[in-house]
């Protein structure tokens, strides 16, 4: 896990390596997050590009 717990960045993806095991946050200071999509019309077009496996 890197750093502490980030209470402003809610997480639930536990396969990933910042999040904050116990505890649904992520451990990262800041996250990026971007589209695979042209043109983004839902939420689902949206990917956490700070996601790393364990």
């Amino acid at each position: 896990m890197t750093g502490n717990v980030n209470q402003s960045i809610k997480c639930t993806v536990q396969q990933c390596r910042h999040h904050a095991q116990g505890q649904n946050y992520c451990s990262l200071r800041e996250i990026q997050v971007g589209t695979h999509e042209a043109n983004p019309t839902e939420k689902q077009c949206t990917d956490c590009q700070s996601f790393a496996l364990k």
